[in-house]
C-alpha cells in the first residue's frame, strides 16, 4: 500500500502551503532554549479544572452501574491508569522497561510489514497502514482506544508488566515540557529532547499556518532510556525538515529504514493547544460528538491545533510528528491515554447521551463526503488483538475493556 502517494491529496484537501518562520519567532526560540537549558525546579500546573470534571463522571460513572448492572467489570475490579507525575521512580521504570521489552522482542507477523523489526515495530506498521482510515473520522476515538488498550496488553502478556498504561496530563506540562518528569533526560523519565541540529521551523499543520518555530533539539535523542531505540519505519510525512538528516525516497513507507529518534521538544505548541483550560473548553463546551471530535482533532484551516494534534507536536521531530508513523515515538501511547480519558471525561459528564454517542465519515482525505462511519465497522488490529466493532470498546467497563482513570 503506497500511502506516500496518497500525500498530496492529504494536503490539497487543507489547502497546504509553506509557511516560514518570522525572524521574531527564531529569536523567541532561542530566548526559549536558553532559558529551559539554565534549568529550575518543576512545579506542574493545576489541572483543578478538568480533575473536577474527572471526579465529577466517576460518580456518574458509578451511579450508573448500580442502577444499570451489566457484565462482570465494576469500578471495584477495573484496572486503574494513572498520570505519569504519580507514580513512584520504580513504576515509571517499569512501564519504560516494559516499552523496551516490546522494542527487542521480534516481529509477531514481518509478512506484514517487511521492515517490521520488532513488536513495538507491529503497532507502529498498523497504525501506518490504516492512518487514512482512523484520522478526522467517526471511529477515531475508539480505534485509538482499542489500540492503546492493545498496547496495554502486550506490555502485561508479553513483557511481564504488572501495571496498567499510565497517562500524560498535558496541561502539568504545557507551560515548562522540557523540565516535567517526562522529559526531563533522567533514567527514569521518557527520555528528553533530542540534540541541538540548526533547522527551520515545522509546518506542523497541512494549511501551512502556525509553523512552529525550532526549538533547542531536532537532533537525536542522547539521553535517558531511549537515547539507543532504533526507529525502524517510516517516515511518510516528515514535518521537521533538516536537509540530508531525515530523508526517505522509498514508495514503501512499511520498508525498513533505521534511524535515530529525534526530537524538538519546546513549549511553543503545548502552552496554545495543551493547557488544562484547552482541555476543559473541550470536554464542556463542545456537547455532541462529531464538535467534540473535530476541536480535539484541529480545526487546520484556521491554524488550530487541538489537544490531539498539540500533543503530537509537543514532542515533534521523527517520527513524533508523523501523522502516519507517530506511534514509533515512544511518547504515543501516553498521549492517547490522555486522548482517551478526555473522551472518557466527556462521556461521564452525560452517559444518558454521550455514552453510545458516533458520527462522522470514513476517509481522512473527506470526512464529510466519505461514506458514514457505523457502530458495527470493525476495528482491525492485526496479531495485536482480536478484531472487534466500534460500540464494544464505547465503554470502558464494558465489552473486552475493564479499566478507569484516576
Amino acid at each position: 500500500m503506497q500511502l506516500r502517494h496518497l500525500l498530496p491529496a492529504f494536503l490539497a484537501a487543507y489547502g497546504a502551503q509553506a509557511a516560514p518562520a518570522s525572524a521574531e519567532q527564531v529569536e523567541n526560540s532561542f530566548a526559549e532554549r536558553d532559558a529551559a537549558a539554565k534549568g529550575s525546579f518543576f512545579l506542574p500546573a493545576s489541572t483543578l479544572q478538568t480533575d473536577i470534571l474527572a471526579a465529577k463522571g466517576l460518580v456518574n460513572l458509578a451511579i450508573n452501574q448500580v442502577t444499570n448492572p451489566s457484565g462482570k467489570c465494576n469500578l471495584l475490579n477495573a484496572a486503574i491508569r494513572r498520570e505519569w507525575s504519580t507514580l513512584s521512580k520504580q513504576e515509571r521504570r517499569a512501564y519504560i522497561d516494559a516499552e523496551l521489552c516490546l522494542m527487542s522482542k521480534p516481529s509477531q507477523d514481518p509478512s506484514f510489514a517487511a521492515g517490521a523489526k520488532t513488536r513495538y515495530d507491529d503497532f507502529v506498521a498498523v497504525h501506518i497502514n490504516q492512518t487514512l482510515s482512523i484520522h478526522g473520522t467517526a471511529n477515531f476515538l475508539s480505534w485509538h482506544r482499542y489500540f492503546t488498550w492493545a498496547f496495554e496488553q502486550a506490555l502485561r502478556n508479553e513483557c511481564g508488566y504488572t501495571s496498567y498504561q499510565p497517562y500524560w496530563n498535558w496541561g502539568k506540562y504545557a507551560f515548562d515540557p522540557l523540565n516535567s518528569p517526562l522529559f526531563d533526560g533522567s533514567d527514569v523519565s521518557m527520555s528528553g529532547n533530542g540534540e541541538y541540529a540548526p533547522h527551520n521551523c515545522t509546518p506542523a499543520l497541512p494549511s501551512g499556518l502556525n509553523c512552529i518555530p525550532p526549538g533547542s533539539g531536532g537532533g537525536c535523542v542522547k539521553t535517558g532510556p531511549f537515547k539507543d531505540y532504533v526507529v525502524n519505519l517510516g517516515p511518510v510525512s516528515p514535518t521537521l525538515e533538516i536537509p540530508g538528516i531525515i530523508d526517505y525516497s522509498s514508495p514503501d513507507p512499511l520498508a525498513y529504514n533505521p534511524r535515530c529518534l529525534r526530537r524538538d521538544i519546546t513549549s511553543w505548541v503545548s502552552s496554545n493547544w495543551t493547557k488544562d483550560s484547552d482541555v476543559y473548553d473541550l470536554i464542556t463546551n463542545y456537547k455532541d460528538i462529531i464538535s467534540f471530535q473535530n476541536r480535539m482533532q484541529g480545526d487546520f484551516p484556521t491554524g488550530f491545533y487541538g489537544v490531539h494534534t498539540g500533543g503530537h507536536f509537543t514532542t515533534a521531530g521523527d517520527p513524533g510528528g508523523d501523522l502516519f508513523a507517530s506511534p514509533a515515538e515512544p511518547t504515543f501511547f501516553l498521549h492517547h491515554a490522555q486522548i482517551d480519558r478526555t473522551w472518557w471525561i466527556w462521556q461521564n459528564q452525560d452517559l444518558k447521551n454521550r455514552a453510545k454517542a458516533f458520527g462522522g465519515g470514513t476517509s481522512t482525505l473527506d470526512p464529510t463526503g466519505s461514506p458514514p462511519g457505523k457502530v458495527t465497522d470493525p476495528i482491525y488490529l492485526a496479531t495485536l488483538a482480536t478484531t472487534v466493532q466500534n460500540q464494544d470498546v464505547f465503554s470502558t467497563t464494558g465489552g473486552p475493556l475493564c479499566y478507569i482513570y484516576v
